[in-house]
């Protein structure tokens, strides 16, 4: 099958690689002439595990191309998949100028019995595909009415292990109420679900709101349980603790109950806001999302806190060492990460930043203005620090050498935002160690 992919971010370049490597023939599309010579020349311009060697082998072997005009890319292709940016507003709605533009130019380019199936598969508000429908019908005019269907195809791939989710889906959502269209949609997913996973069919509002539900409930789970952690260590309970007795519940579960520094990244904040938004468009006061928002943004002050308290609130001359940039491991993303919020008080307030982290600091470089100095190494960074304070839970990070960090450090002081080391170890290596939701460990 002929596919084309409108837009080459995280979830386009992944999805189009992805279909490429079940046999389509996949065309991705963006504005960005430098972006797509770089594509085009074999360079991979996000860092995901597993995705290069599968992009490498789908560009060497023709199936899978990019180009700048959607007139090129579209022509042939059965399905086209919108996989364009929707960035909050001001008002924390959605914007999707970007997706109704694309719209727009398709609807000019659709041709009388050349049948396509338009996908939405960026995260987008409830009522989106009507609006793209729409979009489409204004600049293509009742000529084009009946050669295409609008679908809702949200996406749930976790940075890190988005290869995997989507070769090998727990689940895919396809929301249509045309036939033709879930008979296509069928076809293309058929290979990925071949183990029995669902497909799972609903009208185009359901599967849209289906994106934003579950986004919205793990980030419940996460601030959930950042409350819980902060209330342990009000009552002298151990988090990690109450945590295993709670994840073997199978009616809860035992992912997303680690505490820590609050969510970040590309999704959750913007989904858990973007539901918000819409609940109060509908006259609904959503207010488990709203107490989700405000206990995420808790979080992270909650942790500076606790550096304040140390340093009795004069951070002024003090170097730190800070492990990890990205929001989570296993990626280069650094949006709403909240080790750069942890990072901007710290300089604020006086102190000087050394960072380390495997795979973020160039987007850390380009995309902020923190001065930051970047080290070569994770030890590297400890040279001289006052302390470590840990962001992100990268594997190198887990066992590291601790005379090591011992050496390179002023005094022996750990600041830990991702609860990674174990209490009696730290205990016994007379380290001063703070972590979220467990006993503090003062320095023998």
């Amino acid at each position: 099958m002929k596919i084309a992919v409108v837009g080459t971010g995280y979830v386009g370049l992944v999805s189009g690689t992805c279909f490429a490597e079940t046999g389509n023939h996949v065309t991705c599309v963006d504005i960005d002439k430098s972006k797509v010579e770089r594509l085009s020349s074999g360079e991979i311009t996000i860092y995901e595990p597993g995705l290069e060697k599968i992009f490498s082998r789908n560009l060497k072997e023709g199936r899978l191309q990019f180009t700048t005009s959607l007139k090129e890319g579209i022509e042939g292709a059965k399905i086209i998949f919108l996989a364009l940016p929707t960035p909050p507003g001001e008002d924390g709605s959605a914007d999707l100028k970007y997706i109704l533009g694309v719209a727009k130019d398709l609807g000019k380019l659709l041709q009388a019995g050349d049948y396509k199936v338009i996908v939405d598969k960026s995260t987008v508000p409830v009522g989106t595909a009507d609006k793209v429908r729409e979009a489409i019908l204004t600049s293509g005019g009742g000529d084009v009415a009946e050669v295409f269907d609008v679908v809702s195809n949200p996406e749930f791939l976790r940075e890190g292990a988005a290869v995997e989710d989507f070769m090998k889906p727990d689940r895919v959502v396809i929301g249509t109420t045309s036939e033709k269209a879930r008979k296509i949609m069928q076809q293309l997913y058929e290979p990925f679900v071949r183990q029995g996973n669902p497909i799972i069919f609903m009208d185009e509002k359901s599967a849209e709101l289906t994106k934003y539900a579950a986004n919205s409930f793990l980030a419940v789970k996460i601030s959930f349980m950042n409350e819980v952690a902060v209330l342990c260590e009000k009552l002298g309970a151990d988090v990690d603790m109450v945590r295993r007795g709670i994840g073997t519940d199978f009616r809860i579960g035992k992912h997303f109950l680690y505490p820590g520094l609050g969510y970040g990244g590309s999704c959750f904040p913007k989904d858990v806001q973007a539901l918000s938004k819409s609940s109060t468009d509908a006259s609904y006061d959503f207010k488990i999302l709203n107490a989700v928002m405000q206990v995420n943004k808790m979080q992270k002050q909650f942790f500076i806190s606790k550096i304040n308290q140390y340093y009795k609130s004069d951070l002024k001359g003090k170097k730190f060492a800070v492990w990890g940039l990205a929001f989570k491991p296993n990626t280069d993303d650094i949006r709403e990460a909240p080790a750069l919020e942890v990072i901007e008080k710290l300089l604020t307030s006086g102190a000087t930043v050394t960072a380390f982290d495997p795979e973020a600091m160039p987007n850390v470089k380009k995309e902020t203005k923190l001065d930051i100095v970047f080290a070569e190494s994770q030890y590297e960074a400890l040279e001289g620090a006052d302390a470590l304070i840990i962001c992100t839970e990268w594997n190198e990070f887990r066992t590291p050498d601790f005379d090591k960090i011992a050496s390179q450090l002023k005094a022996k002081v750990i600041f830990d935002g991702r609860n990674l080391y174990d209490i009696e170890i730290i205990n016994s290596l007379g380290f001063y160690y703070e972590s979220i939701g467990r006993k503090k460990i003062i320095a023998s």
